[in-house]
């Protein structure tokens, strides 16, 4: 009987086994189809709708682990820390892949590049860069945090649900031409420069060294537990670090010559934090800023009842108004600067002149009505009993920095002022053999001007007649020649227009050597910290140096390289100067046309007042040229002197050491942007430190745009979060990574020092 049984048993077992085949079978189908939709994602676009729109909105985390090459059954993960996966999400799956594919396809066929990017919306744009095909609403979840190096992601706003009708949108939007935040095909050799210092081959030594140094700073930044405390010092809402260091100040033995107003940077940058003037608000947007602000955020007087009767500036209710005028232009700036071009038509503005510096500016209203004119102007004036007066063109969206004509050199390099204007500024310019304005002819182009509107050259009385004689007998000496006097009726000033020399041949002719030349090796574009000489620098006569011709007039000047670049040298990215020049204009205009300006989710409306914190050529502030915003170009003292390239195209900057603070106010900035600056400065100094000078610079509701190392900006996005900015959009792609923040207005409610 048992032979019975056998045929019975093994039809039942033949039964089983095949069921559990077919199940073990469907399972691993599950697992591989779960696997491949899990693994392969399609970029995102995370554009809020019109009614669903929140200030504040969660992260949502998109993965990109394959390009837009391999094929296009992607699909969305919308997993949010559960792996668990039944039949009917996977059918929806490979349903949202079939419907992608076709978009996809005809995307990949467009374009190369696999880079893609979203981001939070203002306005309404659709801030999609990937150009690629969105799939189904992604609600999930995850930590910002979670990036790895090498692995490409971007992190944005939640994206709303979305109707039939918008999705048919994003389906023309993926066959658009992608919007990258990284340039595509060759130009992404230009994002870094060489490293030429020790030739093609590092020492092990160096390897080893930078290797040590970079690992601890990550490990102090990953254990830091950052106390943001507020600034507990005397300047309060107004602090700046190196203009306000009582302690040093106090000890200087001499101030005759305003050192007291000269930089004294403390041994280490502050971490504290500038507190809000109460009452602070939202600035009012250029153009209406130059003509008011808010009375609380620059809460100050004092100019007001000084010189309000000279039309500086009023106060009118809740605002601080600014009528135009000046002490030598009561009646408007803009009568003055036709008044002076009307008798001397060579000075061309917006032509040949674009680059102007003015001493002495007040609240800068010069420069503000030049921007008419199509003119770019660097404003300075002390931090001094004249309250405020920088911080007040600042405010208004008027280019400014805090400076003093003291002991040093003022941080520009030799040659690259078109113009340089002084309107009654005071500066005592014939005393000790004319040192001031020996300072000022370093910074003039030859064949340029200076515009001096000051007293002496209109009245009468024995004091101002013996500094017209001084000025005379000092600016022939010096070569320039007084090319205009005229009055100004409407005003009741006069001024009087002098040109620097376009050669040497005065220089030699002179019958005694007073001013003396300067040495031959005295470098006229050595600039940071340097003590001031009474000596005259010699005009290049060399057609192939900088300086011995008056560069192509405005607006060509911008895009051409300047014709002392040569081929034969080396540019800070590696290529023959001209060609590193013209790569880093188009990579910039890339950058900014497709990432920045549509893809940032930034209402540029808002912005007026730009700061590119490591700038090389000019590119990005020259990409920005349509905007209507000024750019400050930083050339780091530790970086390639690309500064005299920048004011050659037309534009203006400044050197600085990001290891101290910058010669500004508090909340000046509205945009700040570091390109590769803050990896370069953990080995030097705290980047905690530089972090809270961003803070310091920065307005609240400003924007900070970093590209820098994937680790670097992991450890600025954790500072930022202590500091409860805002991440807008953070981008990765082998380990070079893009991060836009805003800053908010929380203060800490701790005081530096207290218990």
């Amino acid at each position: 009987m048992p032979f019975s049984k056998g045929p019975r048993m093994d039809k039942k077992s033949s039964s089983y086994c095949s069921t559990t085949t077919i199940v073990v079978l469907v399972a691993l189908c599950l697992v591989g189809v779960w696997m491949m939709t899990s693994s392969t994602v399609a970029p995102v676009d995370i554009t809020p709708s019109e009614d669903n729109k929140s200030e504040t909105t969660e992260q949502v985390t998109v993965d990109f682990s394959r390009t837009s090459e391999d094929s296009g059954d992607t699909t969305v993960d919308n997993t949010s820390g559960d792996s668990n996966s039944n039949s009917e999400e996977t059918e929806k799956s490979e349903e949202t892949t079939q419907e992608e594919s076709p978009a996809t396809d005809s995307n990949d066929n467009k374009n190369d590049s696999d880079e893609s990017q979203t981001s939070n919306n203002e306005g309404g744009d659709t801030n999609t860069e990937s150009g690629e095909t969105n799939g189904p609403d992604n609600n999930s979840e995850q930590n910002s945090e979670g990036n790895v190096n090498g692995e490409e992601s971007v992190k944005t706003d939640e994206n709303q649900d979305k109707g039939e009708e918008q999705k048919s949108e994003e389906n023309q939007t993926g066959n658009q031409a992608k919007e990258e935040v990284f340039p595509d095909g060759a130009q992404s050799e230009i994002l870094k420069e060489t490293d030429t210092s020790n030739g093609a081959w590092k020492t092990q030594a160096a390897e080893s060294k930078n290797e040590n140094e970079v690992q601890q700073s990550s490990s102090k930044v990953q254990n830091a537990e950052y106390n943001w405390k507020l600034c507990n010092t005397e300047a309060g809402a107004d602090y700046i670090p190196c203009l306000d260091n009582v302690e040093a100040i106090k000890k200087l033995h001499l101030t005759g010559h305003y050192e007291h107003r000269e930089r004294h940077c403390p041994e280490e940058g502050p971490t504290c934090l500038v507190p809000l003037p109460e009452g602070y608000k939202k600035p009012i947007q250029w153009p209406n800023s130059r003509d008011k602000i808010w009375y609380h955020n620059v809460p100050h007087t004092k100019l007001a009842e000084v010189k309000g009767h000279q039309n500086w500036v009023k106060v009118t209710g809740e605002y601080l108004t600014f009528p135009g005028g000046g002490t030598q232009f009561i009646n408007g700036a803009l009568h003055y600067i036709d008044k002076i071009q009307e008798s001397f038509p060579d000075i061309a503005w917006g032509k040949r002149t674009r680059v102007v510096l003015d001493v002495g500016c007040g609240v800068a209203s010069f420069g503000g009505y030049l921007f008419d004119r199509d003119v770019l102007t660097m404003s300075f004036a002390p931090k001094d009993e004249h309250e405020a007066q920088v911080q007040f063109a600042l405010e208004r969206g008027i280019p400014a920095i805090s400076a003093v004509m003291g002991t040093k050199r003022l941080p520009f390099p030799g040659r690259v002022y078109d113009v340089i204007h002084c309107a009654r500024c005071r500066v005592p310019w014939h005393i000790e053999g004319g040192m001031l304005l020996l300072e000022l002819n370093r910074l003039l182009r030859p064949g340029g001007y200076f515009v001096w509107s000051a007293t002496p050259v209109y009245r009468s009385d024995q004091e101002n007649v013996e500094i017209w004689k001084a000025m005379t007998a000092l600016t022939k000496q010096m070569c320039w020649e007084m090319v205009k006097k005229t009055k100004d009726s409407l005003n009741q000033v006069g001024l009087a227009i002098y040109r620097k020399p376009t050669d040497n041949k005065c220089y030699e002719a002179r019958s005694k050597n007073s001013p003396p030349l300067c040495q031959e090796s005295d470098d006229p574009s050595a600039a940071w910290n340097v003590s001031l000489q009474a000596c005259i620098h010699k005009v290049p006569e060399d057609p192939s140096v900088r300086g011995s011709q008056w560069p192509e007039q405005w607006p060509e000047r911008l895009g051409k390289a300047p014709y002392w670049l040569s081929t034969s040298q080396t540019g800070v990215y590696g290529k023959p100067a001209i060609e590193d020049f013209e790569a880093d204009y188009e990579h910039w205009k890339h950058v900014v046309s497709k990432s920045y300006l549509n893809g940032m989710g930034i209402d540029w409306s808002t912005v007026r007042n730009v700061m590119d914190m490591r700038a090389i050529y000019g590119g990005f502030a020259a990409a920005l040229r349509d905007m209507q915003v000024w750019v400050m170009n930083v050339v780091s003292i530790d970086a390639p002197d690309t500064l005299p390239v920048i004011f050659e195209r037309g534009l203006f900057g400044i050197y600085h050491d990001w290891c101290e603070s910058f010669s500004t106010y508090p909340r000046t900035y509205d945009l700040l942007h570091a390109d590769h600056l803050f990896s370069k400065l953990k080995t030097r100094c705290k980047l905690l430190s530089v972090i809270a000078e961003v803070d310091r610079v920065l307005r609240p509701e400003g924007k900070l745009i970093i590209r820098d190392d994937v680790e670097t900006i992991n450890d600025v996005e954790n500072m930022a979060k202590s500091l409860h900015w805002e991440i807008r959009m953070t981008y990765a792609k082998d380990n070079e990574g893009l991060l836009c923040i805003e800053k908010k207005m929380w203060r800490p409610q701790e005081i530096e020092g207290s218990k």
